[in-house]
């Protein structure tokens, strides 16, 4: 998975356990894509003392999912209500029966 897309996944599932300092400054620097130097002279902090934030956040992301698996039962629900939703559309179901399990699967997709 490419890393800022797995940075992401982690932040939406796991960022409100982070305080609002790590959340604040993780957005800025990760999803808004402020540079360390920038960020450190707008929270008023060495640029190492960023880099060292972000690594930290990262690590205590990565834990939360070694342990809480969400992003990954995530990822593999959404994998699977997409498959369905192609057998649905590609088998023998008549077409009344294919539109209500795709939909179904579209909306499960979509609360996801």
């Amino acid at each position: 998975m490419e890393k800022i897309v797995e940075q992401t996944l982690l932040y939406d599932f796991y960022g409100e356990l982070l305080t609002a300092h790590q959340r604040e400054v993780y957005e800025d620097v990760v999803l808004g894509d402020l540079g360390y130097s920038e960020a450190a002279e707008e929270y008023g902090v060495s640029r190492q003392g960023i880099h060292d934030l972000v690594k930290r956040v990262d690590r205590q992301l990565k834990d939360y999912e070694e342990k809480l698996h969400l992003v990954e039962r995530f990822l593999k629900i959404q994998k699977e209500v997409g498959r369905i939703r192609e057998l649905a559309c590609s088998s023998s179901f008549a077409e009344a029966e294919a539109a209500a399990v795709t939909k179904i699967c579209d909306r499960i997709l979509s609360e996801l």
